[in-house]
């Protein structure tokens, strides 16, 4: 790798079929601009009619630019489904699926199938994505998987039992556990690829200033502080969408990896191979994820354990 790999680093993209989760704002929307740049055509696949549709506006001022808009809410399962069942109704390939789209630290809620929020959005609704779009990535020579990921992970602990119903619920640990299990995911993933062109991998931003926090639960001076303080001194998005655009289009980059900022604690610079968590535990915690996901979703991935 490239000890400062850029965005301008990308390989031409010309002919290849990319979709971006939640390409509205942040990380999202610098990989989409990043991607667009270098030749590739661009699905932002977002939950907001109107805010993808200004996005991709933003995108479309690049010269030569091809992308477009397609509504996915990943707190639906039949949001999922329809996204799903209209891409591989137009697209005979799909180079890269690029699982951006997340929540961070907010209120308690549930999705619309009864998940608790976080762990229905950041893991579930991507995790259903990517097993009703598997085919097609199969058939596409070489495409990849990317799960966005975070230093959180860290911190995260899984308990299936609270995707439903969390006692206790606290915004921070259900947030660490949503990030640890695309982690697991994204190995378990890689290991049942075996034998296939296609790879999944995971990446990780570090300490971007996005609007990620926007529903944290805080109150005003916590959140005044963080917004006027500390988000200023952090790398933005278009920095910090390296690792996962290096994940997505880094000739050098492998299945099974994960790719975060290379600076001091990994809160920015360029990207590079990290360490997993300790967390992330083996391939017996990856398979009981994996079944509780698959029993919550009702999707099935057409792939055999090696």
């Amino acid at each position: 790798m490239k000890s400062k790999w850029t965005a301008e680093d990308i390989p031409d993209q010309s002919g290849k079929t990319i979709i971006v989760t939640g390409a509205n704002s942040g990380l999202g929307l610098a990989s989409a601009k990043a991607l667009a740049r270098k030749g590739a055509h661009v699905v932002m696949a977002c939950r907001s009619q109107q805010r993808g549709e200004e996005a991709l506006q933003e995108v479309k001022q690049i010269p030569n630019a091809s992308a477009e808009l397609m509504l996915l809410d990943l707190g639906s399962l039949q949001s999922v489904k329809s996204f799903a069942e209209g891409f591989l109704s137009r697209y005979d390939q799909l180079h890269v699926l690029l699982n951006n789209a997340g929540i961070m630290a907010t209120p308690y809620g549930t999705t619309q199938d009864g998940f608790e929020k976080q762990i229905g959005v950041n893991h579930l609704g991507h995790f259903a994505l990517t097993a009703q779009l598997l085919q097609l990535l199969l058939r596409t020579e070489n495409s990849r998987i990317v799960n966005v990921s975070s230093l959180a992970a860290r911190n995260g602990q899984i308990d299936p039992g609270a995707f439903r119903d969390p006692k206790n619920y606290k915004p921070w640990p259900a947030y660490n556990q949503s990030k640890l299990a695309n982690l697991m995911f994204t190995c378990e993933l890689n290991r049942r690829l075996q034998g296939h062109s296609t790879i999944a991998l995971a990446a990780h931003p570090g300490g971007a200033s996005t609007n990620l926090g926007r529903n944290l639960e805080t109150n005003a001076v916590t959140r005044f502080l963080a917004e006027k303080i500390l988000l200023p001194l952090l790398p933005s998005a278009d920095q910090n969408a390296a690792p996962q655009l290096y994940a997505a289009t880094g000739p050098d980059a492998a299945g099974g990896h994960y790719y975060g900022p290379g600076g001091i604690g990994e809160i920015g610079g360029a990207p590079k191979r990290v360490k997993m968590p300790s967390t992330l535990g083996g391939r017996e915690e990856w398979e009981r994820l994996w079944a509780a996901s698959e029993e919550l979703t009702g999707v099935k991935f057409a792939l055999t354990p090696a």
